[in-house]
């Protein structure tokens, strides 16, 4: 009797074996949780079967068929593209909206401070002005051409436009005699003598080199920004890549266990052999991210292109003004280096200055400042993009990190023995690799060939490094494009050449030009004896009630 009791016993034992053998062969769970997912797949197994045509999973009993295997390896592929795009957005969004809003600004802040100019400039000077306003329109042609990519000399520009204003000052001045192209030419040589407009142009010509220089510098800095993160963005997956994917992603579903998520450490290994030449793009990425932050630190400061641009008028009206108040004296220091013009005739000569220019200067009031791009401030600008740049460090290394979060891939905080290990629902042992190619050849996951990088990550890296340089230039105050073109001695083209101790006062900025030695024709010093040039005594007497300095802003 005892005998079989105990056969009943075990036969019951092994009945509760059976059922629960059954129980974990069933795949109706997987079933559902494939029809949730969208997959339409022509059969789904009721129970297990065997997994020897498996490629990735586990070939022993199995939920999945062939061809679900292989539609998981598609919909890996496009799992993984998707989430480093989702993850990537943010980053991609700030440098493209960030870029638009810099270059509206500076765009529309160049066209404000020309149309402001020219109103100044018809109330202040009226026809002499309207007669000669290509010299300004070419002023600001030129600086719209340099921001916009154009290869234009700032330096060189600057006093080519100091040169044909002192030309046209000089022939409205000189009504009275026939001003030749010749004699114009003469006058061009002696103009850093003459200082005909007082120290205004040597203190203009730092700010504007150097503000421009940053603004530029900086919008090409965010376009790089913007098509580094594009480009690396979208990701190639390596057969190896999707292959683990695959692996870590749905091989659940043919164990059975399609709620199982990946273990943490286990996602790090796979996210960081699929995204190793990412990662490589970090040190470079950081270093450029950097160089960004010091032109913002300019922009805001020193080189800060709205505080030159808005009241540049009034500058360069101050440096007419100053002109006619010394143009007797420039007038007779030109007569002795470049001889004495003909005489017009009586109907140019007897023409008064009066006829030429008016004293009809007011400057603009505060609220009468045009607004600039979007009703914002460039400072209020560069607060804003500096937030950004500062927490668009480490992206790359950090990506994997973020693929790996709970509520995106992992079973994050649960126990270490509830999530998927890459064979079974249980703990994970190897060790996270660390970031970079490199550094995965002993990768457990991925098999990653590590003397094969990938050819568009390095094109980024050598972009990056390349636009950092760039930066670093525009930071010292240096034009990058123009870094050889002048004589060795004085170091490098456009801009002041100042680095950290640069001074914030327009006066410090840059080194006064040097004197060209006069020739035998050339200009008296200052110390020899003035004579009065043939100039009607009406006309100085116009001249002297002219010179009245304007108000700065």
């Amino acid at each position: 009797m005892l005998r079989l009791g105990t056969i009943i016993c075990t036969f019951s034992v092994l009945a509760i074996a059976a059922r629960a053998d059954f129980k974990a062969r069933n795949c109706s769970e997987v079933r559902e949780a494939c029809i949730g997912k969208g997959f339409s797949f022509a059969h789904v197994p009721l129970q297990e079967i065997p997994g020897e045509l498996l490629r990735v999973c586990p070939q022993g009993n199995t939920c999945c068929t062939q061809e679900m295997e292989d539609t998981f390896g598609q919909q890996s592929k496009k799992d993984f593209e998707n989430l480093v795009d989702e993850i990537s957005h943010e980053l991609r969004s700030t440098f493209v909206s960030r870029h638009k809003r810099f270059d509206e600004f500076f765009l529309e802040l160049l066209e404000n401070t020309e149309r402001s100019l020219n109103e100044m400039f018809v109330r202040t000077y009226g026809k002499p002005y309207m007669q000669n306003s290509e010299v300004f329109e070419n002023l600001f042609a030129e600086l719209k051409r340099y921001y916009t990519g154009g290869n234009v000399n700032l330096e060189e520009m600057l006093n080519d436009f100091w040169s044909r204003l002192l030309e046209r000052m000089f022939t409205l001045l000189n009504s009275q005699y026939v001003i030749t192209e010749d004699y114009l030419e003469c006058i061009s040589k002696y103009t850093d003598q003459l200082k005909p407009f007082g120290d205004v142009p040597r203190k203009l010509k730092a700010q504007v080199t150097r503000a421009f220089i940053a603004a530029r510098t900086f919008v090409q800095g965010l376009s790089v920004g913007r098509e580094v993160a594009q480009r690396v963005s979208k990701v190639s997956s390596t057969p190896a890549c999707i292959r683990a994917l695959t692996k870590m992603l749905y091989c659940p579903f043919c164990q059975g266990m399609p709620t199982v998520e990946p273990c943490k450490n286990y996602c790090l290994n796979v996210m960081k052999g699929c995204l190793a030449n990412q990662a490589d793009l970090d040190p470079e990425w950081n270093l450029y991210i950097d160089a960004l932050l010091l032109v913002a630190q300019r922009l805001e400061g020193p080189f800060n292109i709205e505080s030159v641009m808005e009241p540049i008028d009034v500058k360069i009206s101050e440096a007419i003004m100053n002109m006619q108040e010394n143009s007797a004296q420039v007038s007779f220091r030109v007569f002795q280096g470049c001889g004495q013009p003909k005489p017009a005739g009586m109907t140019r000569s007897t023409r008064g200055v009066s006829d030429v220019f008016s004293a009809r200067f007011r400057p603009y009031s505060p609220e009468e400042r045009p607004t600039t791009a979007a009703g914002t401030s460039l400072d209020r600008l560069v607060v804003d993009i500096k937030e950004k740049l500062k927490l668009s460090k480490k992206f790359w290394s950090n990506l994997p990190e973020a693929m790996c979060s709970e509520d995106r891939v992992t079973a994050g905080n649960a126990s270490d023995e509830d999530c998927w290990n890459g064979h079974t629902k249980g703990r994970y042992f190897p060790e996270v690799q660390k970031d970079g190619l490199t550094n995965q050849v002993n990768n457990p996951e991925v098999a990653v060939d590590i003397t094969r990088p990938d050819t568009l990550i390095r094109q980024q890296i050598m972009a990056l490094r390349v636009m950092t340089n760039k930066l670093k230039n525009a930071y010292n105050g240096n034009d990058i494009y123009f870094q050889d073109s002048s004589d060795e001695g004085s170091g490098s083209g456009s801009g002041s050449g100042c680095t950290e101790a640069c001074p914030t006062e327009a006066g410090g900025a840059a080194s006064e030009a040097p004197v060209v030695e006069a020739d035998r024709r050339g200009p008296v010093d200052d110390s020899a004896p003035l004579r009065a040039p043939s100039v009607a005594l009406p006309t100085i007497l116009a001249l002297s009630a002219l010179a009245l300095h304007p108000l700065w802003r």
